[in-house]
């Protein structure tokens, strides 16, 4: 397991979250009036550090449980190219980096995620689909410099297993990458990691059935383990935290027939696998014994 960090220093929670931005009205009225954050505090000051930090405003907005947003606005400055257009675009994950960060904002019910997509868009904003991401679901919008903003509600508290498994996935992705550094190469297709989580869970050694699909016992894969205790060519074995699935053949799985959204689906294999993947599209997989 990965060490734990020493118990004595413990952060708080989040004081504030911040980005720059090259809209001061855009922005202001966006997070004040659209999402209805009030304006709490702005410093307002001079340059400084280097010679060419620019004079500037730093703004906030209260978002909650003691935490707040915040922006820089640059006097003077010119908003970077690659920024250009971003606001306009759709509320999908275009460009993985830069729209990986964001700020989610929690709402206590499936009915008040609905009334804000209703209340976004009667704004103008164009809102997503409601996205399911295993204990959350989700709606996005585009802020005026182009950030995404998520509001989430919580579909079921996070647990020991869940904790158990976290440490799992990062102690193999660590592993994994180490690996990779020493032959040098990079650590490219999560199927690597998945299969090496596998080995910290396998209990069996040699005597391992040529398919394995380690499961966390989370009611988000529950269907997985439910639909593999209805095969012919498949046993389920509990563990501790996870059950296994076992197969000597290909095993082929279909996401409508498990009930899972596309973002739940493409992160089936997370508990961890044994075999090979021939086939894992937006509707259909299949694993096969590893050649």
């Amino acid at each position: 397991m990965l060490d734990q960090p020493a118990t004595r220093l413990r952060l708080r929670g989040v004081d504030h979250s911040a980005r720059p931005t090259w809209k001061l009205r855009e922005t202001v009225e966006f997070y004040r009036d659209k999402l209805g954050l009030p304006l709490v505090h702005v410093i307002s000051a001079r340059g400084w550090g280097p010679a060419t930090h620019p004079d500037f405003l730093h703004f906030f907005f209260d978002s909650g449980n003691g935490s707040t947003i915040a922006f820089f606005y640059y006097l003077g400055s010119d908003q970077p190219e690659a920024l250009e257009g971003r606001a306009a675009m759709p509320p999908l994950p275009d460009d993985h980096v830069f729209d990986a960060t964001h700020t989610a904002w929690l709402v206590d019910s499936e009915e008040e995620l609905k009334d804000w997509k209703r209340r976004l868009e009667a704004e103008g904003l164009a809102v997503s689909v409601e996205t399911t991401h295993e204990v959350i679901e989700s709606i996005y919008v585009r802020d005026p410099n182009g950030y995404f903003v998520e509001i989430t509600r919580k579909l079921r508290p996070l647990n020991a297993i869940d904790a158990t498994d976290a440490a799992l996935t990062l102690r193999a992705a660590l592993d994994a990458e180490d690996a990779a550094s020493a032959e040098g190469r990079r650590v490219v297709a999560i199927d690597e990691i998945w299969t090496r989580k596998s080995r910290l869970l396998d209990a069996d050694g040699d005597r391992a059935a040529a398919v394995s699909i380690f499961v966390p016992r989370l009611e988000e894969f529950a269907s997985l383990t439910r639909a593999a205790r209805g095969r012919d060519d498949c046993t389920v074995t509990a563990l501790d935290t996870h059950d296994r699935i076992d197969a000597e053949g290909p095993v082929e799985f279909q996401r409508r027939a498990l009930g899972l959204k596309p973002a739940v689906w493409y992160g089936l294999f997370t508990g961890g696998i044994r075999g090979r993947i021939e086939i894992f599209d937006r509707d259909r997989v299949v694993i096969a014994p590893a050649a």
